[in-house]
Protein backbone atom coordinates (compact mmCIF):
# COMPACT_ATOMS: atom_id res chain seq x y z
CA UNK A 1 0.00 0.00 0.00
CA UNK A 2 0.96 3.66 -0.68
CA UNK A 3 2.05 5.97 2.30
CA UNK A 4 2.15 9.58 2.47
CA UNK A 5 5.37 11.18 4.74
CA UNK A 6 4.88 14.50 5.49
CA UNK A 7 7.41 16.28 7.31
CA UNK A 8 7.20 19.55 8.74
CA UNK A 9 10.34 21.75 9.40
CA UNK A 10 12.01 23.82 12.69
CA UNK A 11 12.46 26.94 11.98
CA UNK A 12 15.77 28.27 9.80
CA UNK A 13 16.58 24.33 9.15
CA UNK A 14 18.34 25.31 5.71
CA UNK A 15 21.76 24.54 7.04
CA UNK A 16 20.81 21.49 9.02
CA UNK A 17 19.13 20.10 5.65
CA UNK A 18 22.12 20.81 3.87
CA UNK A 19 24.41 19.11 6.19
CA UNK A 20 21.71 15.67 6.41
CA UNK A 21 20.50 15.94 3.03
CA UNK A 22 23.15 13.37 1.18
CA UNK A 23 22.12 10.43 3.86
CA UNK A 24 18.24 11.77 3.11
CA UNK A 25 18.47 11.69 -0.57
CA UNK A 26 20.67 8.06 -0.23
CA UNK A 27 17.39 6.64 1.00
CA UNK A 28 15.41 7.69 -1.11
CA UNK A 29 17.52 6.60 -3.93
CA UNK A 30 17.41 3.31 -2.50
CA UNK A 31 13.22 3.39 -2.62
CA UNK A 32 13.43 3.97 -5.95
CA UNK A 33 15.60 1.68 -7.03
CA UNK A 34 13.22 -0.41 -5.37
CA UNK A 35 10.47 0.91 -7.35
CA UNK A 36 8.86 1.73 -4.66
CA UNK A 37 8.93 5.44 -4.46
CA UNK A 38 6.24 7.91 -6.08
CA UNK A 39 7.33 11.23 -5.48
CA UNK A 40 9.02 12.81 -2.84
CA UNK A 41 10.38 16.31 -2.66
CA UNK A 42 10.55 19.80 -0.12
CA UNK A 43 8.04 22.45 0.23
CA UNK A 44 9.81 25.68 -0.16
CA UNK A 45 8.97 28.91 2.23
CA UNK A 46 8.46 30.79 -0.18
CA UNK A 47 6.50 30.62 -3.85
CA UNK A 48 9.44 29.58 -6.02
CA UNK A 49 11.53 26.34 -7.17
CA UNK A 50 14.66 27.49 -5.56
CA UNK A 51 13.95 29.29 -2.74
CA UNK A 52 17.44 30.35 -1.72
CA UNK A 53 18.37 31.37 1.69
CA UNK A 54 14.38 31.01 2.80
CA UNK A 55 14.86 27.80 2.52
CA UNK A 56 12.11 24.62 3.14
CA UNK A 57 9.44 24.28 5.81
CA UNK A 58 9.03 20.45 5.43
CA UNK A 59 8.84 17.80 2.89
CA UNK A 60 6.39 15.26 1.32
CA UNK A 61 6.95 11.67 0.22
CA UNK A 62 4.49 9.51 -0.90
CA UNK A 63 6.05 5.67 -1.16
CA UNK A 64 4.58 2.19 -0.98
CA UNK A 65 5.35 -0.07 2.25
CA UNK A 66 3.82 -3.13 3.50
CA UNK A 67 2.28 -1.92 6.58
CA UNK A 68 1.78 1.40 8.32
CA UNK A 69 3.98 0.24 11.21
CA UNK A 70 6.93 0.13 8.16
CA UNK A 71 6.51 3.15 6.85
CA UNK A 72 6.53 5.14 10.11
CA UNK A 73 9.46 3.05 11.39
CA UNK A 74 11.30 4.02 7.83
CA UNK A 75 10.37 7.96 8.38
CA UNK A 76 11.38 7.77 11.91
CA UNK A 77 14.88 6.50 10.55
CA UNK A 78 15.22 9.62 8.18
CA UNK A 79 18.56 11.28 8.64
CA UNK A 80 16.76 14.46 8.73
CA UNK A 81 15.12 13.44 12.18
CA UNK A 82 18.55 12.63 13.96
CA UNK A 83 19.88 16.39 12.55
CA UNK A 84 16.82 18.27 13.63
CA UNK A 85 15.75 19.21 10.33
CA UNK A 86 11.95 17.75 11.64
CA UNK A 87 9.66 19.22 14.00
CA UNK A 88 6.81 16.60 13.23
CA UNK A 89 6.42 13.46 11.07
CA UNK A 90 3.06 12.70 9.86
CA UNK A 91 2.37 9.38 8.36
CA UNK A 92 -0.75 7.90 6.50
CA UNK A 93 -2.35 5.51 4.36
CA UNK A 94 -2.51 7.02 0.93
CA UNK A 95 -4.72 5.69 -2.16
CA UNK A 96 -3.71 7.04 -5.53
CA UNK A 97 -6.91 7.92 -7.86
CA UNK A 98 -4.91 10.10 -10.49
CA UNK A 99 -3.21 10.17 -12.62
Amino acid sequence: MLYVIFSQDVENSLPLRQQARPAHVERLKTLKEQGRLILAGPCPAIDTVDPGEAGFTGSVIVAEFTSLKEAQVWADADPYIEAGVYQSVIVKPFNKVLP
